[in-house]
């Protein structure tokens, strides 16, 4: 360990010297033009994993795109060569085929900073693990380029504020990966729910449910990353760590310090409620949890409870049950709840029932069922749907359906929940000045202090 960890600082050292490649591209002037409907967007890719591959395959299903480059800290990633992955993360199920066929003028890069200073990439498209978005992003504005930025978007609230401040500084289109945003479904639910089709929603509800019970993402030692992947450069400005297998290249998920179920999961889920009950933030919050079960390396709770406290005097819950199998939502992925009827919804359709008569009321029905299943309706994949608005947003200077201040909005719920879960309290949000009210110490989990030489 001791030899692995004088090993880190030397490759540290290397890194924070390497900062200055490339560094006149952050104040570099840019091209300002909005693309004609004809113009190839050439786009830049800075994370190929499971999710980042995805979305490659996804934008190149659009002929107006030229995929220009790729970056990723994991050399196999960065050749699309599958057969030199390490057989322990194949094992994961989750490492891409990486068949695409591409030209040979595609270039690679470990630094995505060098991948920004390549002055002929018009768009980026970051599927980084959590604690890379922001600074990626803000990095991408300053270099003159557009961005699409998975979900969630940050690892930290003040995070979030300092990317909007980036853009409307730089004047660049900017889609966030909540990919219900683009589901047909969806924004048909958002108006008939906010004209009253269920009456008042007083309650709503999500739930994450994937038993991992007994042994999870499991228990191990560390030891050397494999000898392609640049775990200095993974870790980025997070404190650093001993590599363990069940940390990195999928397994961060798991890890506070780079995300979360609640990030992960609830960022979905609560952004697509609060979007159809026309809300923006919770004023209170509620967490309750911990590793209850499960016997694993995880520092994120196998068993969490949620309610957030809505100013227009509703409570949606969220819950993540990863020691169990149930309480999920039959019919659907999200449930509102209103003095009319019940609506269960999903991409693929949803249902309304009506409301029964509670004591002492004398009506039978308040609104008819209905039930609407998604055929014919475009492409069935809403993310498809957002990279396709998000490209004609960058040749007609329109808004995305999902711009950045919406996913912050969104995201923030995941952090105030994990914030409210590691103090055991219920805290309260104003989220005009962004600040958590009744306790200071609350505070300071708005943001962290990054590694050197990084900073926000």
């Amino acid at each position: 360990m001791d030899t692995n960890r004088r090993k880190f600082i030397k490759q540290s050292a290397l890194s924070t010297a390497g900062l200055a490649v490339g560094a006149d591209v952050f104040s570099a002037p840019f091209d300002k033009k909005v693309l004609g409907s004809n113009d190839k967007i050439r786009v830049g890719f800075i994370g190929l994993g499971n999710r980042g591959s995805q979305l490659l395959n996804w934008f190149m299903k659009n002929k107006d795109v030229d995929v220009a480059a790729y970056c990723d800290v994991y050399e196999p990633y960065i050749l699309r060569d599958r057969s030199i992955v390490s057989k322990r993360f194949l094992k994961t199920g989750k490492v891409p085929k990486m068949n695409e066929k591409l030209t040979l003028s595609v270039k690679q890069y470990k630094d995505y900073r060098k991948l920004l200073s390549q002055k002929d990439i018009d768009a980026v498209c970051i599927a980084t693990p959590d604690h890379w978005h922001a600074l990626q992003t803000i990095h991408a504005f300053e270099a003159g380029k557009h961005v699409y930025v998975e979900k969630p978007l940050t690892i930290t609230i003040k995070e979030g504020r300092e990317m909007i401040n980036s853009q409307k500084k730089y004047g660049k289109v900017c889609a966030v990966g909540l990919n219900r945003r683009g589901s047909p479904i969806y924004q048909k639910l958002v108006n008939d729910v906010q004209s009253g089709l269920i009456g008042k929603v007083t309650t709503a509800r999500a739930q994450r449910t994937s038993n991992m019970y007994p042994t999870g993402i499991g228990i191990l030692e560390p030891e050397a990353p494999p000898k392609d992947f640049d775990w200095n450069m993974w870790l980025g400005p997070r404190a650093y760590k001993p590599y363990k297998y069940n940390m990195a290249p999928y397994f961060f998920r798991w890890w506070k310090e780079y995300s979360s179920q609640m990030g992960n999961w609830g960022v979905h889920y609560m952004d697509v409620i609060r979007w159809m009950m026309g809300e923006t933030a919770p004023v209170a919050i509620t967490a309750t949890g911990g590793k209850y079960a499960v016997e694993d390396d995880r520092n994120i709770p196998d068993t969490m409870e949620v309610l957030f406290e809505m100013p227009s005097k509703a409570i949606i819950k969220f819950s993540i049950h990863e020691a169990n199998g149930g309480g999920g939502i039959n019919g659907g992925e999200v449930e509102l709840n209103g003095s009319k009827g019940n609506l269960l919804a999903s991409q693929n359709g949803y249902v309304i029932s009506s409301s029964k008569p509670g004591q002492f009321q004398p009506w039978d029905q308040l609104l008819e069922p209905f039930a609407k299943e998604l055929k014919g309706v475009g492409s069935n994949d809403s993310t498809e749907n957002l990279i396709r608005n998000f490209l004609d947003c960058i040749k007609n200077g329109d808004e995305p359906i999902c711009p950045l201040e919406e996913g912050h909005r969104s995201t923030c719920f995941a952090h105030l929940a994990n914030i409210s879960l590691e103090l055991g309290q219920r805290i309260e949000w104003d989220s005009v000045q962004e600040k958590i009210t009744n306790s200071e110490k609350a505070n300071d989990f708005l943001h962290y202090k990054y590694r050197a030489p990084w900073k926000l």
